[in-house]
Parts: structure tokens; sequence; C-alpha cells
């Protein structure tokens, strides 16, 4: 039986959006549903810890987070003096509801995720609240994940919950003309579910499997729908091949291991045969975009032997490709990382004193540890024990730091 706290979390992370997905879908109230399941998931955590697991845990968080809406429905109804009018109009489920089938619960989180992107929200409203509604993320973990303060990514989830209800949004399938239109934001919030998932921003584990695994799991079904457009397609490719690496990620005891000297043998082959094969089949058919040429770059990596030899000049030219398609300080900093390994670390590390103007990375720990890197590389070590300790300091992952702070000890 599951009982043990962390298979609980496991299970709740992977329900809640299902759930959340069938209240919206039943009663259109997506503000107070999202409270109803936060509620619903805070019982169950104490319930299923003390008495274990029910039956169809689904149909249990479903019931309790839907009598838990309807409750709020009503105090709300009786605060404005409108009680009669929201009991007619609110049907109270009667016993538990029935456990949901794998297929209905994807399709209600799938219509979830086109809700979050409606098109009345702000591209970064849509990523902000897809991330707490579907990726189960903390209001500060997306404020990390899109580099903005806490407090600003806060007001920006709220204002997003407000303007879809005052949009009066409709849940449900989404004609093809507007999923069209929301299709590059749903991408974009599946990318950084997924990478959220790949690299923590924050916490004792590198990786959250469960964030990444959800991401992949919900590009499937997007290319289902879309099959015919390659950046989607594009977008699952780069999941997998880039995924296909997390088993050498890190140590037994958690620790992380650098590409360059990870245990290639441990890399996932089939799903780098199955990204290969998508990614070439689209290559053939489709106009290449940011995410079929940064899938060009992970199949590379995950071509080669070892990091000596790998491609570096094709993946230079990949991403200065990127760099004219997208703005992005992240591109630019990867860019700075092939611009070292092709022309030398002076090169890249006056780039990267370009790139430290810029205020959406500027006092990253991220940059701070490449500059460290690229010290390292041009032999000065002094230099480089000092950036490996600030980056160490910045970073709010465990691993990360202990293994910034081996680096530097090295020296």
């Amino acid at each position: 039986m599951l009982n043990d706290s962390a298979s609980i979390e496991g299970l709740l992370r992977e329900l809640a959006p299902q759930t959340l997905g069938r209240l919206v879908h039943r009663y259109r109230q997506f503000d107070i549903a999202e409270d109803a399941v936060q509620d619903a998931l805070v019982k169950a955590t104490t319930l299923w810890a003390e008495q274990g697991v029910p039956d169809h845990p689904a149909a249990w968080l479903y019931t309790v987070a839907s009598n838990r809406l309807i409750d709020i429905i009503r105090s709300e109804a009786a605060r404005r003096g409108r009680e009669r009018d929201y009991a007619v109009a609110v049907v109270e489920p009667t016993g538990w509801a029935d456990e949901p089938s794998a297929d209905d619960a994807a399709d209600d989180t799938l219509d979830l995720l086109f809700l979050c992107c409606h098109e009345s929200l702000s591209v970064s409203s849509q990523i902000a609240l897809t991330l707490r509604a579907l990726g189960g993320l903390t209001t500060a973990e997306v404020a990390r994940a899109y580099l903005v303060p806490e407090a600003t990514m806060a007001q920006r989830i709220s204002r997003a919950k407000q303007t879809i209800t005052a949009a009066g949004a409709e849940f449900g399938e989404v004609a093809p003309a507007r999923r069209r239109e929301r299709l590059d934001a749903v991408r974009r919030v599946l990318y950084l579910m997924f990478n959220e998932g790949y690299t923590a921003t924050t916490g004792d584990d590198l990786t959250r499997v469960d964030l990444s695994t959800e991401a992949i799991r919900l590009t499937r079904q997007l290319v289902r729908i879309v099959p015919d457009d390659g950046e989607t397609v594009g977008l699952l490719c780069l999941m997998l091949l880039t995924d296909a690496r997390r088993p050498a990620r890190t140590t037994p005891t958690g620790d992380l291991v650098p590409l360059d000297e990870q245990d290639r043998s441990l890399w996932n082959r089939a799903a780098i045969t199955e990204g290969t094969q998508l990614l070439v089949t689209a290559l053939k058919t489709s106009t290449a975009g940011p995410y079929l040429v940064q899938a060009a770059i992970a199949a590379i990596h995950d071509e080669s032997t070892t990091t000596d030899t790998t491609d570096w000049e094709e993946i230079l030219h990949l991403y200065s490709l990127l760099d004219h398609m997208v703005s992005n300080p992240m591109v630019k900093l990867n860019r700075a990382i092939a611009v070292g390994m092709v022309e030398g670390a002076p090169a890249a590390l006056r780039l990267l004193d370009e790139l430290a103007t810029d205020p959406a990375i500027a006092g990253h720990y991220r940059l701070t540890a490449v500059r460290a890197h690229l010290f390292e590389l041009a032999g000065d070590s002094a230099a480089a024990r000092d950036a490996y300790r600030a980056a160490a300091r910045a970073t709010l992952s465990s691993p990360e730091r202990r293994y910034l702070q081996r680096r530097a000890a090295r020296l």
C-alpha cells in the first residue's frame, strides 16, 4: 500500500491537474476550483498518511474537492445574499464520484492546458498560470523559472485567474483556429515544465521526474492533436533526447555528474532512438524552428561518445542560428559555452561580459558558473575558484551547490 509521504506526494502531484481539469470541466469556475483542489490535497496528505491511500484515489480526491468547491460557492452566495440562486444552480454530487478513465483524465488535463493559455492572457501569464495549475509548482518556483521576483509572479497569477473569469472562458474542446493561436504558448509552458523537472531550481534533488515525465506525456498528447506541426514534434524530440541522459546525471547519492564525466552507457537508448527518428522525419517535412534546432543540438550530444569527439563546430553553428531566431539570454549563455569549445575560453568570456549587462540574467548563478568553468579552461584557477564559490552561494539547488563547491575545492 502506498503510505509513505514521498509516494503519496508523487501520487497527489499526478492527480492534482486531472482533478482540477474535471472540476473546471463540470463547474466552469477556474479560480475557486483551484482553491478547492488545494484544500483537498491538504486533506489527502493528512488522511492518506494516517489511514492509507483509498482504493480509488482519483475519485476520492475529485469528490472531496467537488464538495469543497460547493462549500465555497455557498459561502460566497450567502455573503452576497444570493444563496438560493446558487443552490439551484449547483448540483451537489451524491456519493463518491466514479474513477475517471485514463483517456478522460488525459483529455481533461489537456483541455485545462489550453484554457490556461487563453488568448485573453499575456504569454507570461499563460505560462505562469499553467505551471501553477498543471505543473504543481509553487509561486516561488514559477518566479525562479521565469526570472522574476516572487511578488511579481504572485500578482501575475492572481490577475490571470481574474482575467479568465472575466473573459467568460469556456472549458472544453478548443476550435482548431483557437488551438493554433494558443499553440506557441502551450509549447513554451510545456518546455518550462520539462526544464524544471530536468533541473530543479530548488530543493535537495537535482531532478523532479514527475514534472519532466508529465511534460513529455502532455507533449505526446499535443502531437496527436497537431501531428503535422513541426515545432510541436521538435519539442517532443528535444524532451526525449534531453531526458535520455537523466540516468547518468546523478550519482547513487544524488550528486550532480557533469556531461563530460557521465557514463554514456547509462543513457536511455530507446528514448534517443525515438527522438532521433522523429527529428529526422520532422526536418524532412517541416521548416526548422527553435525547438527543432535545439533538438538537433541535443541529438549531436547524444550521438557523441565523449565530449572531445562532440561536433562543437556544428553545435556552435546551430546555437548561432537559434540566437537569430529567439532573443533569449539562456540561448546566448549556451552559445558562449560552444564558443569556448571552438574558439577558446577568452572569446567566450568576452561574450559573458556582454551578457552580464542584460538585467534578465545578470547575477544569475548559471552565468557565474559558466564563467567559473571558462576561467578554469583558461588556466586562471584563482578567478575560477572565486566564481565557483559565488555560484554555489547563489543557487537554491543542493546538488548543484555541492557540485560547485567541489569544483572550487579542487582548484
